[in-house]
């Protein structure tokens, strides 16, 4: 091993690319590239997140007011008198679930649904739902019928 073998360890030494901004006699000099003038040739520059070169950012634009919960529950509300109307309509005899609700359109397949005492319901039914409210359980019990929360 002499002088004219030595060479750096394999991958210690990196090709650092075009150096820029060191003088006139490397082709780089003089703006290094940046072209002249304006906020991109100086040092220091970085373009903020959402910057649209001075036109109001969309950010900005957009009207914003209150709050969105974002855990908050959204419930299917089903009446007393849509049930009931099922019931006069002969497409239910004594039980409501959540597959009755579903196949005569008052509920989506990934609906909550809250039962509510709007209306009146003469029918002894044992209705099954995720929510009632306190008017529509006392109704239904008092019709003769049963409550059942999922």
């Amino acid at each position: 091993m002499d002088l004219s073998n030595l060479k750096p360890a394999e991958g210690s030494n990196k090709n650092q690319g075009k150096r820029i901004g060191r003088g006139q006699g490397s082709g780089k000099g003089g703006t290094a590239t940046r072209g002249h003038k304006g906020a991109k040739s100086r040092s220091g520059y970085s373009k903020k997140l959402g910057f649209e070169g001075g036109q109001m950012p969309l950010q900005r634009r957009v009207p914003k007011f209150g709050f969105t919960n974002i855990n908050r529950v959204e419930y299917q509300a089903i009446n007393l008198d849509a049930l009931q109307a099922l019931v006069d309509d002969k497409k239910v005899k004594d039980t409501v679930d959540f597959e009755t609700l579903f196949s005569n359109g008052l509920a989506g397949k990934d609906d909550l649904v809250k039962v509510l005492g709007r209306g009146e319901l003469k029918a002894k039914l044992k209705v099954s739902a995720h929510k009632f409210s306190v008017s529509a359980k006392a109704a239904i019990e008092a019709a003769g019928g049963e409550a059942i929360t999922l």
